[in-house]
């Protein structure tokens, strides 16, 4: 039996987690050696992270049980480069599924083992490291292996996503009310050095300029993610913009739980489709590379204390470490490989070598994405997107508004939102980028077109393997077949059949969350793409975010 912390055991250094009235029965449990998962009585299933009621038969009867500690190694990534106190690089970061419960996923790291030797199915038990006034659960691999466990699977297998999306309530639709009438992007680099909101106001005056109206016309604003302290994640929100404006609008929105970092153009939307306001004024920026040199530099200091996060005290402090062991997932899965996700960057890459704006211009080979710095398995460097300064704003107007307008306004087909998968990073879909599939589906039953009638694709590539969730859940080619459909880079490419994140996307424009994609689409079906246009583009999709909700956005011509 594990001996019991005193308030003498030493603290790693690592982010501990806050301990909540219905937490510290899990961060404790191990004094004794026995991982605790809270419980429903009425049905028997384990629930993690703790809720106040069961997800599947709604109970309300909850407690905790004493669970066999073993588990089953359900994917894992090696992080070399994101560096946390007292966990230096490499180490493991690991999500395994309980052998009592096998929906139940907890993020850890494994011990006791070199990378090398692990493989998905490992059995595995937990080991307990106290750290302060916690037991951090790891796990090690269990004495007696044998083969390969079996894996866990999604509660809803990726191919029938569809099934589960409510049908619209009847024929009429909001985005047949709405029209995008301006876009503007400020300076786009590397360590700027200038105020965010200073991007944010050229931007804005951009796409008010572009859509023929002036500031006064403008009686709506919308953000992602919102004010608050976000580091270089923002600017601070409408609060901030509209106090440099003072444009008083009559509807406003800023938040970081929507349709992903594009969401707050669909929140528009509604908003003019229900006569609140004419106008809506959308805008994005980050500044996250100023910041972190501002950081390097002592001028910013970081928020410190204990986390909320489920996956920070084991050093899975990124994005990236979750969507690495979705990768390794879906290559173990579908046969796909790193050359597969090579082809997605090398794409974003020729489209960028046209792109004057575009952070990363050199050309890139095969060679040079798979030689790049190792970041987590399977990732490299270039699988990961620019971090930049840059701010982009959109105009969402009423279509009546929109005919007054000098510009060919970019009509709205269809938008997709519905959350299928479940939210939690760890706990949802295993083979795809979360907040993926749900969107994409849903997209597809509020209108007539299809897949194939899509001209330019502008897919969300914070890595590379977003770009290809996106891919496989919008229908472009089917679940498990995006090797086949990304090999050689042809059916990418702006003369291919599905014309890719033609301005380089962020994994080499630059990272502007998401609205960069949009001002692309929009770009591309008014004509103005220069060298990078593709030829007749009558129809585009914008994907944005995952992870956080997502959402999709099909765009058409007025003709």
């Amino acid at each position: 039996m594990a001996e019991s912390p005193s308030a003498e055991t030493p603290a790693s250094g690592r982010p501990l987690p806050l301990l909540g009235l219905d937490t510290e029965f899990f961060w404790k449990s191990g004094a004794d050696g026995v991982l605790r998962i809270q419980e429903c009585r009425s049905c028997a299933a384990l629930l993690h992270p703790p809720q106040p009621i069961c997800r599947y038969c709604r109970g309300h009867d909850l407690g905790v049980r004493e669970t066999s500690g073993r588990a089953v190694l359900a994917s894992w990534t090696v992080n070399q480069r994101f560096a946390v106190p007292g966990l230096t690089p490499p180490y493991v970061i690991a999500t395994v599924a309980l052998a009592d419960d096998p929906r139940v996923r907890l993020t850890t790291n494994i011990v006791g083992a070199e990378p090398d030797d692990l493989f998905l199915g490992m059995r595995l038990e937990v080991t307990f490291q106290p750290d302060a006034d916690v037991w951090l659960p790891l796990f090690r691999p269990a004495a007696a292996q044998g083969e390969p466990a079996a894996l866990p699977v999604d509660e809803i297998p990726p191919e029938r996503f569809a099934e589960h999306v409510r049908p619209m309530l009847g024929t009429a639709k909001f985005e047949d009310r709405v029209a995008l009438t301006g876009i503007g992007m400020s300076r786009i680099g590397r360590r700027l050095m200038v105020p965010a909101l200073e991007l944010t106001v050229e931007a804005c005056e951009r796409a008010v300029a572009d859509a023929g109206l002036t500031l006064d016309d403008i009686d709506g604003l919308a953000t992602y993610p919102g004010g608050g302290n976000l580091g270089g994640f923002g600017e601070g929100g409408v609060t901030a913009l509209e106090a440099a404006l003072g444009i008083r609008p009559t509807w406003h929105n800023g938040g970081i739980e929507t349709f992903g970092p594009g969401g707050s153009v669909i929140a528009a939307m509604t908003a003019v489709a229900t006569g609140m306001a004419r106008h809506v004024l959308c805008f994005r920026t980050v500044w996250e590379a100023t910041f972190a040199e501002l950081m390097k530099a002592g001028r910013i200091t970081p928020s410190g204390g204990r986390t909320l996060s489920w996956h920070m005290p084991f050093g899975a402090t990124s994005a990236a470490h979750t969507l690495a062991q979705k990768a390794q997932r879906h290559f173990h899965d579908y046969g796909t490989s790193k050359e597969t996700l090579g082809w997605i960057a090398l794409n974003q890459r020729a489209n960028a070598e046209l792109n004057p704006s575009a952070v990363y211009r050199d050309p890139m080979t095969m060679d040079d994405y798979l030689n790049a710095r190792p970041v987590t398995t399977p990732f490299g460097l270039y699988d990961c997107d620019v971090p930049c300064d840059g701010a982009v704003a959109v105009i969402v107007s009423a279509v009546e508004a929109a005919h007054d307008l000098p510009i060919t306004p970019v009509l709205v087909e269809a938008v997709g939102t519905q959350i299928v998968e479940r939210i939690e990073w760890d706990q949802s879909t295993l083979t795809h980028e979360p907040q993926v599939l749900g969107p994409a589906a849903h997209l597809w039953t509020r209108t007539d077109l299809r897949p194939a009638d899509v001209d330019v694709a502008e897919l969300y590539d914070g890595f590379t393997f977003n770009c290809l969730s996106w891919i496989e859940a919008l229908g472009f080619c089917g679940i498990g077949e995006a090797g086949d459909f990304l090999q050689g880079g042809k059916n990418i490419a702006r003369d291919g059949i599905l014309p890719l994140n033609t301005h380089g996307g962020q994994l080499s424009h630059g990272r502007t969350h998401g609205m960069g994609l949009l001002h692309e689409a929009i770009t591309q079906l008014r004509g103005d793409g220069g060298e990078r246009q593709v030829p007749d583009a009558k129809v585009a999709v914008v994907s944005s975010g995952g992870l956080t909700p997502g959402g999709a956005i099909l765009l058409r011509t007025a003709s």
